[in-house]
């Protein structure tokens, strides 16, 4: 047998080194550099073609009955797992400090009680008193949920084998748990991989939903190994500014349903309220038309979601560098934008100071937004407000050109949902109903024209 050589991993990005640095060479992270002991290494060659056993095959049309789901008794949450939890699945929950992570899962695990299941809650991170007290605020004290503050992952899986499985398993967090067959403190790549190993494979052999409640680093990746993220079956990120009130529950990765769907909630005094139309909590407070603001019909998953994109152009008296400050967009693609208003328009931005805030802390990644914000960009930089109760869509290309996006009708039919009469987005777009609703734009020159009142 060969000697083992120390290695360290880092506890960031998950990549190896064989000595300790100040700067992981892979993500240059620092001091994330831990030392981790690799499994053991044999010098001699083995031949893993005999010895096994044999492997029974299945033909893939071979009758499959399809999983129930159990209803997490919160709409936006089912919406979100794409119609509920599946029996046996493993779901990783991520997301900022005090963003509510542990408020949404108890709320979901008392509901789920109530109706009936058993469901059992085990803490790493807070004493039971203090889930106690959380669940006495929020109100579902009542629920008969099975709580405990546990980190060893032998003396959970022990206790639950005494007797049937649960419904519903809460572990928060995966970062706290620990196994005694490992070697290192909780936390560590191989710590979190292991235990995490051990509760899928608990959920796949009784059936119990097992839902892991996952750190953040500072980027807002998940903290530990990335493996960790194909292990699960669903990984979901909660979302949202805690200066706002709402939070956005995204799914990532669901095997059992589509990706990119949105479940939205409202902060309260007695926990997480559902918002069944977040495009109202979005646009409050648009009483009358203000320069510099337009409103795009953004789409998450299947769900429109109607959005203000807030623009503020400052012209400079001297010769310092003017500021570019953007707030839930991408800064590159602003940049491009301007940069395509001004060879394509002939707009000047290079000497004023340009802000762009996407209202209400959203962040935006659809590319269908580009014309709502050339539309704000140009009204700003105008001084004149934007026709009234209009909503703008579509991708602008570097040679000015407005492209057609996903989901035309779809955006149309939210936008008139919410009384906005009109709708501008690119030209020769078919079966989006009325003409006088819809109004195709060519280029991006034509949206200037609109806007500065020449056409």
């Amino acid at each position: 047998m060969a000697k083992s050589k120390k290695r360290f991993v880092c506890q960031s990005c998950g990549g190896v080194s064989p000595r300790w640095q100040g700067q992981c060479p892979d993500c240059a992270e620092w001091n994330t550099l831990v030392e981790d002991v690799p499994a053991t290494v044999f010098s001699q060659k083995h031949d893993l073609s005999r010895g096994g056993r044999a492997v029974a095959f299945e033909p893939l049309n071979a009758p499959t009955a399809l999983p129930v789901r159990k209803s997490t008794g919160l709409a936006e949450f089912d919406r979100a797992l794409g119609g509920g939890l599946v029996p046996g699945s493993a779901v990783l929950l991520g997301g900022d400090p005090g963003i509510g992570k542990s408020t949404l899962l108890l709320q979901c695990a008392a509901t789920i009680a109530r109706g009936g299941n058993d469901v059992v809650y085990v803490s790493g991170e807070e004493a039971a008193g203090q889930v106690r007290l959380r669940a006495s605020r929020m109100g579902v004290a009542d629920a008969p949920i099975r709580l405990a503050s546990e980190t060893s992952v032998r003396d959970i899986l022990t206790t639950l084998g005494h007797g049937d499985p649960p419904a519903l398993l809460v572990i928060d967090s995966i970062q706290t748990m620990h196994s005694d067959t490992i070697e290192g403190a909780p936390g560590t790549v191989s710590q979190v991989r292991g235990c995490a190993l051990e509760l899928i494979r608990y959920a796949k052999e009784t059936g119990c939903v097992v839902v892991l409640v996952g750190h953040v680093t500072k980027d807002g990746t998940i903290a530990g190994p990335r493996v960790l993220e194909h292990m699960v079956d669903v990984v979901m990120s909660f979302e949202g500014e805690r200066s706002h009130q709402y939070r956005i529950l995204r799914a990532l990765k669901n095997r059992f349903g589509a990706v990119d769907e949105i479940g939205v909630f409202a902060m309260a005094g007695e926990g997480l309220e559902e918002v069944a139309n977040p495009s109202l909590l979005f646009l409050s407070g648009r009483e009358t038309a203000l320069a510099g603001s337009a409103v795009f019909p953004a789409l998450e998953g299947t769900r429109p979601v109607l959005v203000e994109i807030q623009a503020l152009i400052v012209r400079l008296q001297s010769g310092a560098t003017p500021r570019r400050a953007v707030v839930g967009w991408d800064s590159g693609r602003m940049a491009m934008l301007l940069a395509v208003l001004e060879s394509r328009c002939g707009l000047n931005f290079s000497s004023a100071e340009v802000y762009l805030n996407i209202a209400g802390g959203y962040r935006l990644t659809d590319p269908a937004a580009d014309l709502a914000v050339a539309a704000a960009l140009v009204s700003a930089l105008a001084d004149k407000p934007l026709p009234d109760k209009a909503a703008w869509f579509g991708e602008v290309s570097l040679a000015g050109e407005i492209r057609p996006v996903a989901h035309a009708p779809l955006r149309l039919r939210e936008a008139a949902k919410l009384g906005f009469a009109r709708c501008y987005g690119p030209a020769g777009v078919t079966g989006i109903g009325p003409g006088d609703q819809y109004r195709g734009l060519g280029q991006l020159a034509n949206l200037v024209d609109q806007v500065m009142g020449s056409a």
